[in-house]
Order: structure tokens, then sequence, then C-alpha cells
């Protein structure tokens, strides 16, 4: 069975498999618009899939760079503005996107050793990682928890249930109807809020032979050790979608299954009816082999 995923995007889902990507979303007339495109194969079918740690990074640096433009073209749609895109909206989705990363790494990689490295109090090597940990995660839950408040999120995050469900329904064997789906649940394992939760627990993980540095040094290795914790948690990730079915597997995703509660909401059946349009579409071409339109 074909492994599938996505994400959502402005009032629409983007759904992709190894080989093609679909965008569905539905426009201001109530219309859903749809576009897909091929994926690059050497990421998916060649050695660096097979390389343990660094494939971790190719997948997410190519997912990072579709989701920046299944976001900008679904804005446009969303809007009524397709057509009058141009060079520089292009330009700036990806410097938003990368500012977005720094801020992302320095808000939830530094900040917290930043912090704790603060603390006048001697501390064990894993007391001091469990604390920077725990910092950590409330920061990152802090700041889902804020965003599901943002009206536009909200229906974002509803897409993101939609997703979701439509995923969770193919990997079931049940019908691909808007009724079927909507019977299924709005987590799944292979998330990137699971993505973020794993990142949080390997960090302590990682980082606890370290112990107290001074702060120069400590700020510094947290920097030089985010490819070592994202390739380990994409990995973890990866495992643990494999045999999430396992009764002693269970245990473990309930943690990233349950804040998926904050990143996901019940999605309406119009919703519903979008991510099975992409769903649909990314399974369609990858029967008949047509080569899609690039976004």
């Amino acid at each position: 069975m074909e492994r599938y995923g996505g994400q959502a995007v402005i009032e629409g889902v983007m759904m992709r498999s190894t080989r093609r990507m679909a965008v569905a979303v539905r426009n201001p007339q109530g219309e859903i618009v749809l576009r897909t495109e091929p994926l690059r194969s050497a990421l998916y079918q060649g050695l660096l899939p097979r390389i343990p740690l660094v494939r971790g990074w190719t997948m997410l640096g190519d997912a990072l760079g579709l989701g920046i433009r299944a976001l900008m073209w679904s804005a446009d749609v969303a809007l009524g503005e397709e057509e009058q895109r141009g060079p520089f909206r292009g330009a700036l989705g990806w410097v938003s996107g990368l500012l977005g990363l720094a801020l992302g790494i320095g808000l939830f990689m530094v900040l917290p050793s930043l912090l704790v490295g603060l603390l006048p109090l001697p501390l064990s090597p894993l007391a001091d990682s469990l604390l920077e940990g725990l910092v950590r995660l409330l920061l990152v839950v802090g700041y889902i928890w804020g965003v599901g408040f943002l009206p536009d999120m909200r229906r974002v995050l509803a897409y993101h249930g939609a997703e979701h469900k439509a995923i969770n329904a193919y990997e079931a064997g049940a019908p691909l109807t808007v009724e079927a789906v909507q019977a299924h649940s709005t987590a799944h394992t292979r998330c990137g809020t699971s993505f973020l939760l794993s990142v949080v627990v390997i960090s302590v993980l990682v980082l606890a032979p370290l112990g107290q540095l001074p702060l120069h040094w400590r700020l510094a290795s947290r920097i030089l050790a985010i490819p070592l914790i994202v390739g380990l948690a994409y990995e973890w990730m990866q495992f643990s979608a494999r045999f999430a079915d396992r009764f002693w597997m269970r245990p473990l995703v309930g943690p990233n299954r349950a804040l998926q509660r904050l990143t996901t909401r019940p999605p309406d059946d119009r919703m519903v009816e979008v991510a099975l349009t992409a769903l649909k579409a990314v399974m369609e071409e990858e029967e008949d082999g047509t080569s899609g339109t690039v976004l």
C-alpha cells in the first residue's frame, strides 16, 4: 500500500506520495480548484532515502519547499487572485518560510537553553537536560495552544483534521466517501505535531551527556546538535508509524496523538470533500502515470 501524507493549506489540503503532489483548494465561489505536480524522484527512489539520519533532512527540506509553494498558491486561490501571482510573491513566500524556520530554532531550541543556562543552580547533567526539555515542551505546547485561538487558524486546523481523516480512511481500506471518512480519527502517527514532540524528547537524550556548559558553548551546542536531533526524530517517527498498531507501541505514540488535539479540529463535510479531491488526484495519477501540472 502506498503511503500518503500531506498538510493543511489555506482553505484546502495538499496530499503527496513519493512521486506526486496534489493541492485542492475551495475558492470564493465555492468551487474546488485542483493542481498537481510531479516530485523529484531522486529524493525518494535513489540512495538518499536509504541513508539513516541524512534522509530525514532531505525529506524535511523537500517538504518545506512543497509546503511553501502549496501555501502560497492556496492563498491566491482562496482570495480569488490565482492569476495575479508574480515572482516577487513567490520569493516572499520563501523568505517568510526561512525566517519562520530561523524563528522556530531560536524560540524552541536556543531560548529554553538560554533560560536554563542563566539559572544560578548547580544541576546534574540529567536534571539540567530534563529542565531544559520541560521548558522546551511548555513553549511548544503553549505556542500551539495559543495559535489555535486565531479565527483563520481554526479553519486551517479543521482542514488538517480532514487530511488526517482521509488518510486514515485510505489506510483502513474504507470507502473514500465523505460519510465514511468522517467516521475516522483526526489523529495520525505520521504528523508534524508528532515530529515536534519527538524532537523535544530526543533533545533531552542527546543533550544530557553534555552537562552544564559555559553559556556560549551551551547555546552553540544546541544549534550544532539540531541535525542529529532532527535526524533521530525522523527515524523514530517512521519506526513508530510502521508499528503503530502493535500493543507495545501504543503507549509510546499516545502523547503524540494526544497533542494533535491542539493541531486538528473536526472538519465539516465540505472540508473532507476537499481533502478527498486531493487524495484521489494523487491516487489516480499514480495509477495512470500522467505528469500533472507544475505549481
